[in-house]
């Protein structure tokens, strides 16, 4: 049962939300726009707000869903549910950033890895939620905010007052790592200053 926890919650990382969200509100392909990614920041760059902030939830959601339900699947095998919900958590990331409908091409992975650690690790995961929010609304880098929160989420953690599981750290710092690699495009271009900044303001007509 454990094989099969572990499929359905890649299987439910891998909805391709962002996408599914381009063809149903405008008829496009979102991997053709923008900046190309099928993820939250785009949608929200090329559709507006509201999809951008329902696949934002929906990406959540996935990372939710995997630990909290689909990991009960297998708690009867041989692993602590411990390690099954970590399991199942990268599973749901993995999904999301290697979408097996779009040809293993898919986002980034930090709506579904906050999905994940707040069935977790809630504490953790806000303040480093908090931690990128707060660089967002000052530099206007989503990108940014979600490397430098992804960064120091594995140290929160390992050093805040709350017994967890050692392999949620495990957990933590794989995702963190993930993330910061699969933002590399990003570093670059925000060295050479040439990375995006979103808008707060709505687009006039």
């Amino acid at each position: 049962m454990l094989f099969l926890a572990i499929i359905l919650s890649y299987l439910l990382g891998s909805i391709p939300t962002s996408y599914i969200m381009g063809r149903l509100w405008k008829g496009i392909d979102l991997r053709e726009h923008g900046s190309g990614n099928v993820g939250a920041t785009n949608t929200f760059r090329v559709l507006g707000p509201a999809p951008g902030i329902i696949v934002l939830l929906a990406d959540v959601l996935k990372g939710l869903v995997a630990i909290l339900f689909i990991s009960r699947l297998a708690i009867s095998g041989p692993l602590s549910y411990e390690w099954i919900k970590v399991l199942c958590g990268m599973a749901a990331i993995c999904g999301h950033n290697w979408t097996i409908f779009l040809k293993f091409k898919g986002g980034r992975g930090v709506a579904t890895s906050i999905g994940v650690f707040f069935g977790l690790v809630w504490q953790a995961i806000g303040i480093a939620f908090l931690i990128g929010i707060i660089i967002i609304f000052f530099t206007r880098y989503v990108s940014l905010g979600s490397i430098l929160g992804a960064l120091a989420f594995p140290f929160l953690v390992a050093f805040l007052p709350f017994e967890w599981p050692l392999p949620y750290f495990w957990l933590a710092f794989l995702a963190a790592l993930l993330v910061v690699i699969k933002h590399i495009p990003n570093i670059k271009r925000l060295i050479k200053g040439k990375e995006n900044r979103i808008s707060f303001r709505r687009k006039r007509k």
